[in-house]
């Protein structure tokens, strides 16, 4: 197990320096430097001895000459290379999150629907942010204290032993304790940053969930119950931080008085050395000033558990993220035009671990330019069908052909680009009503293009009125517009999109009577010489419809036009009765 543990860490780490390979001569650059940093210190404790032998008690005046000059030599190159060292290490830092957030997102765009369905946006947000930044704790905290302070203790302990080996080897009987403090320290602290991350992931996603729904806290009085989660997460955070501070206090705390017990030794055998003779006034300072700074260097090394740990975590967190499975995509046959002919054929599907299919044996055709209405009580498989056909999900059996090809031997990007989709909930983004119109293909338009599907969407009437016309930024998810006023956007993206196939899902079921005809004229323009497929909750808005298909529990149970299915007097008229009964005739 615990072998199986050190190489899952090595392995992480050397994961991590993969990202540094195209910088390597930046990284050759800062060890260097580093390197030579570290080295001006065993460097300076072996000017103590001439220091006090020559200059103070032989009264050298070359030596008191050159001493004072190599010191200041010392802490120029000192300053220059830790500098170089800084800076360098602080710019592969920027670079080695930079790469894993990019990659983090590339990947993240391509991930399956299901994937969004089954992870909290606020786990995968902390992720992003939160982890992915604290992998340079394991990256390059871990590589300063490893070769700036092991070079600085190798060097020190060297002046030691060639100041007085039998002296320094007081000091050999601290390392082996020290090493015991780090081992069980280190453990506790991968739990706690472990913990941590979640725990942060849990904050942020209260956070989200706050802003998101500010309306519904406002309204049923969910304040305080708000702020109490919140202060809960913030509180198991602290919690978790005072752990870590004290694991991190304790194990500096006991290796401290370790290295005085090692000192009191030392001081004792040296003063007994010196009486007789046998050591220097000039050797002890320089044998003591070696043994104090060890100090530091030995206090960031037995803290740098917390770090590597802490970044190990994450690191861990976040390869998880990437080693999962992108969006499939088994499509070999590229379309570049599509005439609009889509026939289901035998199509079955089942979420994930649901009791029952959501769609069982469905098959009928639309025609091109077609326009085909899926109508049914809700959980019927209207929605599941729809999405189907941009691949948002796959068949469990059965197959669905676009122009006689089946979906899945498509290019994705290729299928895709040939569907617009508009939906009861608007996705818009924080940016200009420009932007968000020509979504799709931004920097392929003309003003003049958007402003024409901007009027053909019924829209250019309350964007003249803005502030700043088309160039008004509209804010998140248009929370600056009416709801009538959003959805008239997505009408418009999706007529500068100009795809053959249209996919209208209760695109006006939420509007008032004065929005919804202002969007339905919209629709019926996008509609025109389209294959469309309409989820309808409001059947008087696809009474009109070529055919209408009437969804129940998975299955098609009725395929008619309007005046048909009411003449067969089934599901469909039944529905049509229950939302016009209460309408005077």
């Amino acid at each position: 197990m615990k072998e199986t543990l050190r190489y899952q860490n090595l392995g992480l780490y050397l994961r991590m320096m993969k990202y540094l390979k195209p910088y390597w001569l930046v990284f050759v650059i800062s060890l260097i430097s580093m390197s030579l940093a570290a080295s001006t210190e065993p460097a300076f404790t072996t000017l103590m001895k001439p220091l006090v032998d020559k200059g103070f008690v032989d009264k050298d005046n070359s030596t008191i000459a050159w001493v004072p000059m190599a010191i200041v030599v010392l802490f120029l190159v000192r300053g220059v290379t830790s500098f170089i060292n800084e800076y360098a290490t602080s710019w592969l830092a920027g670079k080695l999150v930079l790469s894993l957030r990019k990659e983090m997102f590339e990947r993240l765009v391509r991930m399956p629907v299901s994937f969004y369905q089954n992870n909290q946006s606020a786990h995968l947000i902390s992720k992003m942010t939160y982890d992915s930044g604290l992998v340079t704790d394991a990256g390059f905290n871990v590589i300063t204290v490893t070769i700036k302070d092991g070079i600085q203790v190798v060097g020190l302990i060297g002046v030691m032993f060639y100041t007085d080996w039998q002296l320094s080897l007081i000091c050999l009987t601290v390392f082996p304790m020290v090493a015991v403090c780090i081992r069980v320290v280190s453990k506790r602290l991968r739990r706690l940053s472990t913990l941590g991350q979640q725990q942060m992931a849990t904050m942020t996603q209260v956070l989200s969930e706050v802003i998101d729904c500010e309306k519904v806290v406002k309204i049923y009085g969910g304040e305080e119950r708000e702020i109490a989660r919140f202060d809960a997460a913030a509180q198991s955070i602290r919690r978790n931080f005072i752990k870590q501070t004290a694991a991190i206090s304790s194990n500096t705390s006991v290796t401290q008085f370790i290295i005085a017990l090692a000192l009191s030794f030392i001081l004792y055998f040296a003063t007994m050395r010196a009486q007789q003779n046998v050591l220097t006034a000039g050797a002890f300072m320089t044998f003591l000033t070696s043994m104090t700074m060890l100090f530091a260097p030995i206090k960031r090394i037995t803290n740098i558990s917390q770090s590597l740990q802490r970044g190990l975590s994450a690191a861990e967190s976040v390869f998880s993220f990437l080693d999962q499975n992108i969006e499939e995509d088994d499509g070999r046959v590229a379309i570049k035009s599509v005439v609009g002919h889509l026939e289901f054929d035998q199509v079955s599907f089942s979420y994930l671990n649901a009791e029952r299919q959501a769609l069982r044996n469905v098959s009928f055709t639309v025609q091109p330019g077609e326009t085909v209405a899926l109508v049914g009580a809700s959980g019927s498989g209207k929605t599941t069908l729809a999405s189907l056909i941009p691949r948002f999900y796959s068949p469990t059996s059965g197959v669905i052909r676009l122009d006689g090809i089946a979906l899945n031997e498509l290019i994705l990007t290729d299928l895709r680009s040939h569907i617009a989709l508009v939906s009861q909930e608007v996705l818009l983004f924080n940016d200009t009503v420009a932007a968000n119109i020509a979504y799709s293909r931004q920097g392929e338009v003309s003003e003049e293009d958007i402003v024409a599907a901007a009027r053909a969407a019924n829209a250019m009437e309350f964007i003249e009125n803005l502030p700043d016309g088309l160039n008004t930024v509209i804010g998140e998810n248009g929370s600056s517009l009416s709801g009538g006023q959003r959805q008239r956007l997505a009408i418009a993206r999706a007529i500068l999109k100009n795809a053959p196939i249209l996919i209208l899902d209760e695109a006006t079921s939420a509007l008032d009577t004065q929005s919804e005809r202002l969007v339905q004229g919209a629709l019926d323009k996008l509609m025109m010489n389209r294959t469309t497929l309409v989820i309808a909750h409001r059947l008087s808005t696809i009474e009109n419809a070529d055919r209408i298909v009437v969804m129940n529990q998975g299955e098609v149970a009725e395929i008619g036009t309007h005046a048909s299915l009411i003449a067969r007097d089934g599901i469909y008229a039944n529905l049509h009765r229950l939302q016009f009964k209460d309408i005077p005739s």
